[in-house]
């Protein structure tokens, strides 16, 4: 947890008139030595992701700079925790003047917990494709910081080892897939590091990402909103297919208790895999230094695409979205600070500094020409790999809902990639909470 609080002369840059008159005659009745202080706290995400947490402190420490009237109480919590705190907090009064959100969050937004940001920050300083993930009744509720693609790490060597050659086009067949994975348990290597002991999405991204090839962007966004159903034959082949994965040894023995960075470590570490599906923010643990948990030097990192379905609609297809991001409470009492935070951090200069420092995308705009990354080699290879790609926006827990994403949670990140449910259950539970009727 790390506070961060500023000293010094006021600025009145991006404030309201009223804080300024108070500071003024805070001045005046000190002898001009003297003036009012406002404390915002805010709640990010991050605390074992070095460069994300880097780049956080950093732009608070500029605003500060910039903005003696405010400081700000800076804390890094665990993702999951600031979700459980802010549901408390929100209802009581007592949450953060601006917190870690996610758009798969929507029950802040839908119980009126979240404050417009359309007359705080420029807009212009986010990506057109970001603003939708944000966007509710033509207002927007979220700065966009982190966005990912949907990728397919592996490593060059074991699979190289198990006798499998990646073709030119870096994209396996399913029969080649089937191959690497069975090939990949003969040898005693886990063909997939995943795990879902504290994610409510990872089981599910071999299986959906699969899905979305299959089906092409159209029917796979009908099957997300409830308007196809999980009976339909392609969506059936391709389950059927993941089944067999799953049966050959696909995952960890440990999937079901594996949590999201322990994966990270199975993959690139011990006891190593063949293949990683992970959104992009692999990066935030993978770049970190060794002795902190990230990957080894000289790990033989590889990205290919995921596998070109059997008659699949869009063999290019690609999920993108928007996670990390931070958000203003609706009844918080430090809004001319927390709206000029928040204006700071929205512009193309941060979002090139984001890229360049963590080495992920951002919502935020950015300048190419100013990125410049130690792990160049690595941006190269992702930007290849999603060279005339069509991008899906949004992934399933973006669309589920209710009843719906709680099925998702319990069978397609569960269950189904664990072993424990048929194909034909999997499809009658997902449609029964899921097909509208």
């Amino acid at each position: 947890m790390t506070s961060i609080r500023g000293v010094g002369k006021a600025s009145g840059w991006g404030l309201g008139r009223g804080l300024c008159a108070a500071v003024a005659v805070a001045a005046a009745m000190g002898g001009g030595h003297a003036f009012a202080q406002t404390e915002i706290t805010m709640w990010s995400n991050w605390p074992d992701e070095p460069a994300k947490k880097e780049w956080v402190t950093a732009r608070v420490k500029d605003f500060e700079a910039a903005n003696k009237q405010c400081t700000v109480k800076l804390s890094f919590i665990p993702k999951a925790d600031i979700y459980t705190q802010a549901k408390s907090a929100v209802r009581t009064g007592q949450a953060p003047d601006i917190f870690y959100m996610e758009p798969d969050q929507p029950e802040f937004l839908a119980g009126g917990f979240l404050e417009p940001l359309d007359g705080y920050i420029d807009l212009n300083g986010l990506e057109d494709w970001a603003k939708p993930a944000w966007t509710s009744k033509g207002k927007v509720y979220g700065v966009p910081v982190e966005a990912y693609t949907v990728e397919l790490y592996y490593n060059k060597d074991l699979v190289k080892k198990v006798g499998v050659d990646v073709p030119a086009s870096f994209q396996l067949t399913q029969a080649q897939f089937t191959d690497l994975v069975k090939k990949g348990v003969a040898a005693g290597i886990t063909p997939v590091s995943q795990g879902v002991g504290d994610r409510p999405f990872p089981g599910g991204q071999l299986l959906f990402e699969s899905l979305l090839r299959k089906l092409g962007p159209d029917d796979y966004k009908k099957l997300l909103n409830g308007e196809l159903s999980f009976k339909d034959p392609r969506v059936q082949e391709v389950m059927t297919w993941v089944k067999e994965l799953v049966d050959a040894g696909a995952y960890p023995k440990s999937f079901s208790t594996l949590k999201l960075g322990e994966s990270h470590f199975y993959f690139y570490n011990s006891p190593g895999s063949l293949t990683f599906p992970d959104p992009s923010w692999f990066t935030g643990r993978a770049f970190a230094a060794p002795e902190k948990g990230g990957m080894p030097a000289n790990f033989p990192l590889g990205i290919m695409k995921f596998p070109a379905m059997d008659k699949g609609a869009c063999p290019n297809c690609k999920t993108l979205a928007v996670a990390g991001s931070f958000v203003m409470y609706s009844k918080g009492k430090n809004k001319d600070c927390a709206g000029a935070l928040l204006k700071s951090m929205a512009n193309a200069e941060n979002g090139t500094k984001w890229i360049s420092e963590v080495s992920l995308q951002s919502g935020l705009k950015s300048d190419p020409a100013k990125i410049v990354s130690p792990h160049k080699a690595y941006f190269d290879e992702l930007n290849a790999r999603n060279k005339d790609v069509t991008y899906f926006f949004g992934t399933p827990l973006l669309y589920y809902r209710a009843k719906c994403a709680e099925t998702y949670i319990q069978v397609m990140n569960n269950a189904f990639p664990a072993g424990l449910i048929s194909v034909a259950d999997a499809a009658e539970k997902m449609d029964a909470a899921c097909l509208k009727k």
